[in-house]
């Protein structure tokens, strides 16, 4: 039962292994459709090679439910922060609550924050009141930043420039924007993550030739999950759900275009994110086995 979304493409999809351990740092397992069948899906993320998996939280709630996660399962860490989204909800009493949160050992970064100027479901004014507050936040915590950039980049830009100097680092969750921006973020020092959008034939063409600049040191890899199923799967999975297990396939998706092995950009952004999230190393025995480690 707790497989039935996938039974039929499990053979083909959710049993392809990443050569090296892999981190997938933009997993929102806290969604309600990891709810039934959690602990399979982490399993399958095992047994894919995923070892170490950072859980997104956009809110107060889905914040507090990641940690609480990250406490319970070896390899899961937490973010904390408020999605622009939600950014008319800010206010001193969960600006004190966030604080606290980033006082917790499983929580290694603030966010996720920052501007989407696509939907709007906050105002504009809104989305940068909270933004910077929570740079603010990074920069008394010192701890890195997990941002959220759509339709946006001059001012997400203008703005990160203005705190560069007080903040420690910084990746740009599921980049999907153009040249122009990626090269604005690459200027600031900051890093980029990339997800299974890569790996659609509809909507990832432009950003096939910027993979290559995005230096090793600061790229790495997420699944988004449950949203951006990857399309370059061997078989249609039911229903649209994504998962960690399904890392591998993104993460050979830009070693093509990058034209390196699967090994070496698994390996590569392993370390990266290692370094930016302050994570424990790789042992010998978690790459011969693919442990998630504590």
């Amino acid at each position: 039962m707790a497989n039935a979304p996938f039974d039929d493409a499990l053979p083909d999809a959710l049993t392809f292994r990443a050569p090296s351990p892999l981190v997938d740092i933009g997993a929102n397992l806290t969604h309600q459709s990891f709810h039934r069948d959690l602990d399979t899906v982490l399993e399958r993320a095992r047994a894919a090679n995923v070892t170490t998996l950072i859980l997104t939280g956009t809110d107060l709630a889905h914040a507090e439910q990641a940690a609480a996660l990250a406490e319970r399962h070896p390899g899961l860490y937490a973010t904390a922060g408020v999605h622009p989204h939600d950014a008319s909800g800010w206010n001193p009493t969960l600006a004190r609550q966030m604080a606290a949160l980033y006082d917790h050992p499983k929580v290694v970064a603030v966010g996720e924050c920052g501007l989407d100027f696509n939907r709007n479901f906050s105002t504009p004014a809104e989305q940068e009141h909270a933004f910077e507050a929570q740079l603010a936040l990074a920069a008394q915590s010192g701890l890195p930043l997990f941002l959220h950039e759509r339709d946006a980049g001059p001012r997400m830009r203008d703005i990160l420039k203005s705190w560069r100097d007080d903040i420690s680092q910084a990746v740009v969750h599921c980049f999907t924007a153009d040249k122009d921006t990626l090269y604005g973020y690459l200027d600031l020092d900051l890093h980029i993550g990339l997800t299974g959008w890569l790996c659609d034939e509809r909507r990832g063409h432009h950003l096939r030739p910027l993979v290559s600049d995005i230096p090793l040191n600061r790229l790495m890899v997420e699944t988004d999950c449950p949203y951006l199923l990857p399309r370059n799967l061997p078989a249609k999975l039911k229903g649209r759900r994504h998962e960690p297990a399904l890392l591998p396939w993104i993460v050979r998706e830009i070693a093509h275009w990058r034209g390196i092995s699967d090994a070496e950009l698994a390996a590569a952004t392993t370390q990266t994110a290692v370094d930016f999230f302050r994570l424990p190393a790789v042992t010998t025995r978690q790459q011969a086995t693919g442990d998630i480690h504590e």
